[in-house]
């Protein structure tokens, strides 16, 4: 074992334990959601988000996505757009929430959430939350 070897085995040891395999055999690590806090904030002014937020939360973050394809397998109403960027459909297409993800890092920045009449207002290649 090399000492890079260590350090990983000490990172995969911080993950608690959630560290898979991939198709490849290597261990990758679950997907990071960036930030979080986005999606509270609005689950606190639109309550009837908040579990199913929470639900693709908690699907994400247990996820290993390497390409599109791996995102339209789990979540099949998923739409691509320019930038890596993906959309998705809240409780019903009530809500929409938008994310650029970065496969090479295993992150998902939150770059949108909104209303369904909130969406059709952006341009989803390019919105940034504030």
């Amino acid at each position: 074992p090399t000492m890079h070897h260590n350090r990983w085995a000490e990172s995969a040891h911080l993950i608690a334990g959630r560290l898979c395999w991939s198709q490849y055999g290597t261990n990758i690590p679950p997907m990071r959601v960036i930030a979080k806090k986005h999606l509270i904030a609005y689950w606190q002014t639109h309550p009837d988000a908040e579990q199913p937020l929470k639900a693709w939360y908690d699907e994400v973050a247990n996820a290993q996505w390497q390409t599109p394809q791996d995102i339209k397998r789990q979540f099949a109403s998923a739409s691509f757009v320019a930038h890596n960027r993906v959309v998705f459909n809240i409780k019903g297409n009530h809500h929409r929430l938008i994310v650029a993800v970065a496969y090479r890092f295993g992150a998902v920045y939150i770059k949108f959430v909104g209303t369904h009449a909130d969406y059709d207002k952006i341009d989803a290649s390019s919105v940034e939350m504030e």
